[in-house]
């Protein structure tokens, strides 16, 4: 079953509840600091296990100190999905366990 694009006011109004996260282009991002590179790997693990989940994957970029997502749904031509920000949420849940402002 292919994932139904949000409208922009949906996405809007759901970014509202998601602190951090942002609208780039087709792409809702998030760039995540941490308190060293081990805790960034740490988070970038726990990231990889929540992805795999919910068998939905973002681009995930590991740097000294920061962990950076950005993620849409293919099956839906690069747009906004639920699936988008089932994914935001789970990580936003799980970031402060590893130090992530």
């Amino acid at each position: 079953m292919t994932a139904e694009p949000l409208s922009p006011n949906e996405i809007e109004r759901r970014l509202e509840g998601l602190p951090g996260w942002a609208l780039e282009g087709d792409l809702l991002t998030r760039t995540f600091r941490l308190p060293s590179h081990f805790a960034a790997a740490a988070l970038t693990v726990h990231i990889a296990q929540i992805q795999e989940e919910l068998n939905h994957h973002s681009d995930l970029t590991l740097g000294y100190n920061t962990v950076a997502l950005s993620v849409h749904t293919h099956d839906a031509g690069g747009a906004v999905t639920e699936k988008d920000f089932t994914l935001a949420a789970r990580v936003s849940t799980a970031a402060p366990s590893h130090g992530a402002e």
